[in-house]
């Protein structure tokens, strides 16, 4: 088990959650502030995607990470700032004619997935380690490994730390290559992700043999979706991982009890407590990470 447990608060995603909780966070202003309640309540990084303010979709635009950054930064609250830089992996096929995109897709090159992450320079950036059937119907969440390196080497350039976003074994498999191959800085940062249709199954077995695999210098985190959401804290802190909780894996705090992201890391500190671990505050997340300092 871990002594020092980073909390990670993953603010709103870009699933279809907005209409199902009044609590998910869409507008910059909005999804800053919920940033802030995150981290007055003890959580150490907060993973941000920005949402369209007039549809409530997950977005891409530049523009509204530059105004959440903005507000975080001049709070004065301490948080590491990690963005999301899985946007623009989406393909959606048509059943008459695969080769034909249809709504929902937005499909991008590795470099055209940064440009927010170039200007804005956070701690940390996800890079999402393979390609994934995503859920029911024809989706398809698409990162190829010349993808990978491409954007690997592009977040190395940059002095980012890549969070290594894994959702099966053979991600995992791949983002080892990538740290063998130089493209990932020590220590690696893996993020396990459990129970996302159809990737990983929230199961602690397969959650033990993915550890197993991970290098030996690794920092790791753990998270499960839904109603798996807070027993994973559990799960992760015993096997020796930090830990993400947050409106975009899970809308409750118990059942029937929506939950605000304040209100999930709340009981997250809780769980990692009466565990007999201590919560990470921000400088303890930089120094177990290895973040690089930053001016700015």
């Amino acid at each position: 088990m871990r002594d020092e447990v980073i909390i990670t608060c993953a603010l709103t995603g870009a699933g279809d959650t907005v209409g199902k909780s009044e609590y998910v966070p869409v507008t910059p202003e909005q999804i800053a502030a919920s940033a802030i309640e995150a981290a007055n309540a003890g959580a150490a990084v907060v993973h941000v995607h920005v949402r369209d303010v007039e549809t409530g979709q997950g977005s891409r635009d530049v523009a509204l990470y530059r105004e959440v950054v903005r507000r975080i930064r001049e709070s004065g609250v301490d948080v590491v700032l990690n963005l999301t830089a899985g946007m623009g992996g989406d393909l959606v096929i048509d059943d008459e004619d695969p080769l034909k995109p249809v709504d929902g897709t937005d499909l991008v090159n590795a470099l055209d997935r940064l440009p927010h992450v170039e200007e804005l320079l956070p701690d940390i950036c996800t890079l999402d380690c393979g390609s994934l059937n995503f859920g029911e119907g024809n989706q398809l969440y698409v990162s190829t490994p010349d993808m990978l390196r491409t954007g690997a080497r592009r977040i190395q350039e940059l002095g980012v730390k890549p969070e290594l976003e894994i959702f099966d074994t053979g991600n995992l498999w791949f983002a080892t290559k990538l740290v063998e191959e130089g493209l990932i800085d020590a220590p690696p940062l893996f993020q396990l992700c459990m129970g996302i249709p159809y990737g990983a199954p929230p199961n602690p077995a397969l959650l033990q043999v993915m550890v197993d695999m991970l290098p030996e210098n690794a920092q790791w985190a753990s998270f499960a979706i839904g109603r798996n959401q807070l027993p994973w804290v559990a799960e992760s802190v015993l096997r020796g991982g930090h830990v993400r909780v947050g409106l975009e894996d899970n809308l409750y705090l118990s059942k029937g009890v929506k939950a605000t992201n304040g209100q999930l890391v709340e009981r997250a500190v809780r769980i990692v407590e009466d565990l007999g671990a201590t919560v990470a505050g921000p400088d303890a997340a930089r120094r177990i990470l290895g973040l690089k300092e930053r001016t700015r």
